[in-house]
């Protein structure tokens, strides 16, 4: 296919790069040369062979797929600030284009790419004849629509760089190799990063944010080793490796649950690194709130009182909300008098997270209270302080007052986020009243996102509305948000469970033509499902071979029967046989 021709141009380039600057290793890539200064400064000799005084099963790749995916929280305002850039490697974000013309432009591109599915060809060839005008927001907004689609994503990217007047910058560059690392496609992200560089007359386009986009989407998927060795080659690229760059190393293994790895790391590079209380926090951050372990998270705090490392108050943010989580108030009420005795002032973090625990434990009076204690002291509540209320009065069931906080949040022009419906949501009980509430989401501004979508879908198929279920995954592919991974587990376990097998066997093997992994439970229960259904089949189709079949197991049954009771039968007599002794051994006599 047109595609694919051009993914084995680019290896192809890519090969010769390493061809040429490395040594041939098993994985080859520009993040396996390790650079003379980093060699003597970090403890590391060989690429994906670790020198750390921890074992190296610590950095295993293997990924633990749940049933079912978890919709991430992410508005706990809890994280410890390291991956808040503008564009943080995860997510392509899409514009929203004020121009009516782009607007149409990106429209008819869409309806090019939904009508010719999954022919290439014919698409490419609709294109070239389609008279777009290709612009760097038109191309970040078509990529951000079919971001869960990399063939489609990397062919239009391909297209859109030989077009005249256009040539990629680098915020088309990161949104595609976010792309491609999400999908797990690291060789042919490298080859767009050696791309980047530029030959020896262009410019050189990579910056240490796509080596970091690089690092995210390794440690998303658990290669932790790969991770180390991408922030390895940033000495072959010609960046400066200081403290901020290994904690932003630390804070991309912490996001992705890699926690432990990344506090071996950071003990075993403290001679490079000193610690220092961020590096402590972003390992906090992690068992914290990522993790969710309190008896991990008070480790790492007596392990910063022993090596003399200040407790600040992102320390006492990331503790307290580790306790408002574990719903032990007690910890968290006395965490926040110990640190106002020792003259520090909480800030908003750990205010919300007070408010949160307070408002679990019904004490909702009390976190009001404190809520307007909190302006009086001059720091403003967020849409988070109000979600902190909000979620825990929903999840009790009490909607009246969730509601009040709700309208006095948009008294206060503060916006509701997505967390802030998901919290309604997860209280409804029917299907008007979730669209409903879907169209008034939409009127407010607030555009649903794909956990959106993936909890809804999961609410439909308990209550086996798959008219609603279909209507939602329709919009969510009109819309652009998805489907991705999360969403075709989601869909496909619901309609395993309520018995629509062929319909879940039609989304599997779509989802498997996307070059999709699927849930290995999911993907043994299907394949086991077709094995039965075509052995059924054959059955119905040869009666004669049916019948032979039969008798064969009527008598395979009828031997095992026969053995079975000729086992009883030898159990229930009486023992006969005489024991005699012969050279000091007891033995049965023949």
């Amino acid at each position: 296919m047109w595609g694919f021709r051009f993914t084995r141009s680019k290896l192809y380039a890519f090969s010769v790069f390493i061809n040429n600057h490395l040594k041939p290793i098993k994985y080859q890539n520009p993040i396996s040369e390790t650079v003379g200064t980093t060699r003597r400064a970090i403890a590391v000799t060989k690429p994906l062979n670790f020198c750390f005084s921890f074992q190296l099963s610590s950095f295993t790749s293997n990924i633990d797929f749940p049933s079912e995916p978890k919709i991430e929280n992410s508005d706990n305002d809890d994280d410890d600030g390291e991956d808040s850039e503008d564009f943080d490697g995860n997510t392509v974000y899409g514009l929203s284009l004020s121009d009516e013309g782009a607007t149409q432009d990106v429209k008819k591109i869409m309806d090019i790419i939904h009508e010719k599915g999954s022919n290439y060809v014919e698409m490419k060839n609709k294109l070239e004849v389609c008279g777009v005008r290709v612009s760097s927001d038109l191309l970040v907004e078509v990529l951000s629509r079919v971001r869960n689609d990399w063939e489609v994503a990397f062919m239009f990217f391909l297209w859109a760089g030989k077009q005249p007047g256009y040539a990629h910058s680098l915020r088309e560059y990161h949104s595609m190799i976010s792309i491609l690392g999400k999908m797990r496609k690291f060789d042919t992200a490298w080859a767009l990063i050696d791309e980047m560089r530029g030959g020896q007359t262009g410019p050189c386009l990579v910056t240490p944010q796509t080596l970091l986009i690089m690092i995210r989407r390794y440690c998303a998927v658990h290669d932790v080793g790969r991770a180390i060795n991408t922030f390895y080659a940033y000495k072959r690229f010609k960046f400066d490796v200081e403290i901020d760059e290994f904690q932003s190393l630390l804070s991309a293994l912490c996001r992705y649950k890699n926690v432990q790895d990344a506090e071996h790391l950071m003990f075993c590079n403290k001679d490079v690194f000193p610690f220092n209380t961020k590096s402590f926090n972003i390992i906090l951050n992690g068992w914290c709130n990522v993790i969710g372990s309190p008896r991990e998270a008070e480790r790492v705090w007596r392990e910063m009182s022993k090596r003399g490392v200040r407790h600040d108050v992102v320390s006492y943010a990331s503790l307290v909300s580790c306790y408002s989580k574990a719903c032990n108030v007690n910890k968290v009420l006395k965490l926040f008098t110990q640190m106002k005795s020792f003259g520090i002032e909480p800030d908003r973090k750990v205010y919300n997270a007070v408010i949160h625990a307070l408002a679990k434990a019904r004490h909702v009076k009390e976190a009001i209270n404190l809520l307007k204690t909190m302006e009086e002291k001059g720091i403003s509540p967020n849409v988070v302080t109000y979600n902190s209320l909000i979620k825990p009065l929903c999840k009790a069931r009490n909607i009246d007052e969730a509601r009040q906080v709700f309208h006095e949040m948009l008294q206060r022009d503060l916006s509701p986020t997505v967390q802030t419906y998901h919290a309604f949501f997860r209280i409804l009980r029917n299907g008007e009243e979730v669209f409903e509430l879907l169209e008034k989401m939409r009127k407010t501004g607030c555009q649903p996102t794909n956990d959106t979508y993936i909890m809804l879908i999961r609410k439909f198929s308990r209550w086996c509305q798959f008219d609603n279920v279909f209507k939602l995954w329709n919009e969510m592919t009109d819309k652009g948000v998805g489907p991705d991974r999360s969403s075709y587990i989601v869909l496909i376990h619901g309609l395993f469970l309520n018995g629509k097998l062929d319909e879940a066997y039609k989304y599997y093997m779509e989802m498997k033509a996307k070059q999709v992994l699927p849930e290995p439970k999911i993907d043994q229960m299907l394949q086991d499902w077709v094995s039965a259904k075509q052995f059924a089949e054959r059955q119905m189709a040869d009666p004669k071979n049916n019948q032979l079949l039969d008798n064969q197991l009527e008598n395979r049954i009828g031997v095992e029967s026969k053995k079975i009771d000729q086992k009883k039968d030898f159990l229930k007599q009486p023992e006969t046989r005489r024991v005699v002794r012969e050279r000091g051994f007891s033995l049965w006599e023949q």
